[in-house]
């Protein structure tokens, strides 16, 4: 067993003890069942719900939401990386911000982004990108960094034109870092737009699960946390997956 697959095999017994545990505490009354539900009950009401169809308009204006903000904050925070790591007084100037973005709660802007744009998908977007752009631009950064001075002089050396020198020094080198802000981005965005759903939104399934929760509706609400748990795991498996890839074809190539 190579070490990879016992790390995930590991993880996958301690999450699957996690759940059994829970399962248990709640099915013998250890936890209060108004508190939190079985986990078996929360599958349940997740396949119920979702398999219903009556979600399908809060779940393609959710995630489609959640797409464009996350590939706008990765186009934004990507550019705005490379712009400042050009640029020494720039990044002087940067930096601090940077390291300190995300002491500042986002949502507060929330109703101001309503009042600018109005109600609908454009200021949960804004807000996603608001949340995801900076983690994309801080992995550029450090990842740009981290190029070793000695490939490019070697890039100068074969005389590599600007545009492969990015294809087959910088990207290479970058890359395992580039990708880290972009699973970052993603949850972010996630957590954004799921968010501002909660705080003013008529659609969505952050306003179903917080309509749920109005309700006193423990097993929508749990159904609805679970299924936006399982697609941010997934989409974020798929992420790894895809950077193991592309690492592996560089290094072959």
């Amino acid at each position: 067993m190579t070490r990879q697959r016992a790390v995930l095999f590991v993880r996958i017994a301690v999450l699957a003890g996690l759940v059994i545990s829970l399962e248990i505490c709640c099915r013998t009354g250890i936890v209060d069942p108004l508190t939190i539900i079985p986990p078996s009950d929360m599958i349940a009401s997740m396949v119920d719900h979702v398999g219903s169809g009556e979600l399908n308009e809060s779940i393609v204006n959710t995630f489609s939401t959640i797409i464009l903000a996350f590939v706008l904050a990765i186009g934004f925070g990507t550019l705005a990386g490379a712009l400042v790591h050009r640029s020494s007084r720039l990044r002087d100037v940067a930096d601090p911000l940077l390291a300190s973005y995300y002491s500042v709660p986002t949502f507060i802007f929330y109703p101001l982004l309503v009042a600018l744009l109005g109600l609908g998908k454009a200021p949960l977007v804004v807000l996603g990108v608001l949340s995801a752009a900076p983690a994309v631009m801080i992995s550029t950064l450090s990842g740009l960094d981290g190029v070793p001075p000695v490939l490019l002089k070697l890039a100068r050396v074969h005389r590599l034109s600007p545009v492969r020198t990015l294809w087959w020094i910088v990207l290479p080198a970058a890359l395992p870092r580039l990708f880290t802000g972009f699973k970052l981005a993603l949850s972010y965005a996630l957590i954004g737009v799921i968010a501002g759903e909660f705080i003013l939104s008529g659609t969505g399934l952050g306003y179903a699960i917080s309509f749920a929760y109005q309700s006193f509706d423990n097993r929508a609400m749990y159904g609805l946390m679970l299924f936006v748990l399982l697609v941010a795991v997934i989409a974020n498996g798929i992420l790894y997956v895809w950077e193991g890839r592309l690492a592996r074809r560089r290094s072959t190539g």
